[in-house]
């Protein structure tokens, strides 16, 4: 029998209610806190806003005002990323996300001012119906389209999927009405290197029959991308052994999500790390391969420039890191930043936040993000494999990728160069007829491999790749650097028309700091400050330093006002 002094289970009870009751109440008093700082963040919002509708001059649009607050929290976040969505704008966004509509599933442009079909979509509705590269579109269901932007035109073929939409086109000298049955269009990401000569205008992703080498190009990182991927190489026989060799090409490809870049680097991958992400309010996670399903092992070479972005980064540097792949071509773009899009206003119907919240990883440990202060960013191509392309070439590139994505009426084959002896596997012939070096040098990189077990060899080390790509970006930012000088000349030579147009009444100086034929470059300038004492001591390196300083915080010495 115990005494009332005695502790017993009943006080342990009491001392751990009072325990949880104390933090409960800490708890409470915390987020009643939290909340509190939360409205005071409002309070001055709030109060701007009951002055501008109480005082404004004009009656203000409440719809502008709410848009630009919200504008303007999200660019204080420096965040390029970052969006804010409006309401009337969600459909759009979402597919541009995901990559599907409902529509005739046709690409179209404004050609000579006339509404024209491009190409009509792989298996689309447009397709089905007969529509036909190079249509010129006059009606949609009667409404002319001369006079309405590309835009407005587009509008009128979308609609509820199973409607019916009737197009008149001119077609050689005649004019045809095709009725298209809307339905629902997924953009395919997945292509080969040339249409197939088949009725469907399929893709051919066997780039070299001989030695089986295939070829495929993601152009986005969509929901479906996977699945696409894995069915092209299905159709080249990879999972069976029929494949010796592959070239992926995510040139130009900004990305998408990133478990699709996962699931698509899991298929070469038995173990190791594909991609780690962490941030502020996220632990780091780690995506691992998993031997299971893993494809079996032949060469492959990943094809990137300064276009790939974010998930087509998490696959290259994915594949390389882990010794799976050489990348060829140009440093990618360097966004290793994860995007979150929440919806607002319960279910979306008040708009949607792109926010970024994590950043990704290379195997490695290394960020892609790519900042001013970078000195290293993004997937470099491997040592010997940086090959960069003139403006020329790439101009003449992008026109002949592009031309092979038309589906032609009739045969639908085609390279996009008008030659009937196309070679794909030759080298030398991509050189040529396909401007498009970085993919010969992939052909000739994985030929090698499957001929020798290993790599063509070479001399470049990982810092001599590193240099070489730093060497570039450096002349791509002085080709911007003189672009932005030239048109800063051009907008002097206005501004001194306009001036003397004006009688010179803006109350600027208009200094001539020296003569124009004085050699300046290898001189010496030297600062002083009031007193006369010296701060710095300056190399001239170049001649346009008087141009720099007519704008800058200087004036003749001896002038007064």
């Amino acid at each position: 029998m115990r005494t009332p002094h005695q502790p017993g289970s009943g006080g342990r009870r009491s001392a751990v209610l009072y325990a949880i009751l104390g933090i409960a109440v800490i708890g409470s008093t915390l987020a009643i806190a939290q909340r509190t700082n939360d409205y005071r963040f409002f309070d001055p919002l709030i109060e701007v806003k009951t002055l501008i509708d109480r005082y404004a001059a004009e009656e203000p649009d409440l719809d502008d005002l709410q848009l630009a607050a919200i504008e303007g929290m999200i660019e204080a976040l420096d965040d390029p990323y970052a969006l804010y969505v409006p309401p009337r704008l969600n459909e759009d966004f979402e597919k541009e996300l995901t990559g599907e509509y409902v529509g005739i599933g046709a690409e179209v442009n404004s050609i000579d001012g006339v509404f024209t079909i491009v190409t009509p979509m792989d298996d689309s509705p447009a397709f089905r119906a007969g529509l036909m590269a190079g249509d010129k579109v006059r009606f949609i269901d009667g409404q002319a389209t001369e006079g309405l932007s590309v835009d407005e035109s587009i509008d009128l073929l979308l609609g509820e999927d199973g409607t019916e939409v009737t197009l008149t086109v001119e077609r050689d000298g005649e004019t045809i009405d095709i009725t298209i049955t809307r339905g629902k269009i997924k953009a395919r990401a997945v292509r080969g290197y040339r249409r197939a000569a088949d009725e469907n205008a399929s893709w051919d992703y066997m780039l070299d029959p001989e030695r089986r080498i295939g070829y495929i190009r993601v152009s986005q990182f969509t929901p479906s991308v996977a699945a696409e991927f894995e069915e092209a190489l299905r159709e080249i026989g990879a999972h069976e052994g029929g494949l010796a060799g592959l070239i992926i090409d995510v040139r130009w490809n900004p990305g998408g999500l990133l478990d699709q870049a996962v699931r698509m680097a899991d298929l070469f991958l038995e173990e190791g790390v594909i991609v780690s992400t962490k941030g502020r309010a996220f632990e780091e996670r780690f995506a691992r391969a998993a031997e299971e399903g893993t494809l079996p092992a032949f060469p492959i070479a990943v094809l990137i420039n300064g276009q790939s972005a974010s998930a087509s980064e998490v696959l290259a540097g994915a594949l390389v890191e882990n010794g799976r792949a050489i990348a060829v071509g140009e440093r990618s773009f360097g966004k290793g930043s994860v995007q979150s899009v929440h919806p607002l206003g319960g279910g979306g119907t008040g708009g949607s936040l792109k926010l970024t919240e994590q950043r990704y990883y290379l195997p490695s440990g290394r960020s892609l993000q790519r900042t001013d202060e970078s000195v290293t960013w993004g997937v470099d191509p491997t040592p010997g494999f940086l090959i960069p392309v003139n403006d020329d070439d790439l101009r003449e590139l992008l026109r002949v990728r592009r031309e092979a994505e038309i589906i032609q009426g009739g045969d639908t084959s085609g390279d996009g160069t008008g030659s009937e002896s196309a070679d794909p596997s030759d080298p030398a012939w991509i050189t040529e007829h396909l401007k498009d070096r970085q993919l010969a040098e992939a052909v000739r990189a994985v030929r090698t491999c499957i001929e020798t077990g290993s790599w063509p060899e070479s001399d470049a080390s990982e810092q001599d790749a590193s240099e070489a790509v730093a060497a570039q970006e450096m002349s791509r930012l002085m080709r911007t650097r003189e672009r932005m000088l030239r048109e800063l000349d051009r907008l002097d030579t206005r501004l001194e028309a306009v001036r003397t147009g004006a009688g010179d009444n803006t109350g600027r100086p208009d200094w001539d700091l020296w003569a124009d034929d004085t050699e300046i470059e290898g001189g010496r300038v030297i600062i002083r400050d009031e007193a006369g004492n010296e701060v710095a001591v300056l190399r001239i390196t170049g001649p346009d330093l008087e141009r720099w300083l007519i704008d800058a915080d200087v004036e003749p010495a001896g002038v007064e006002d």
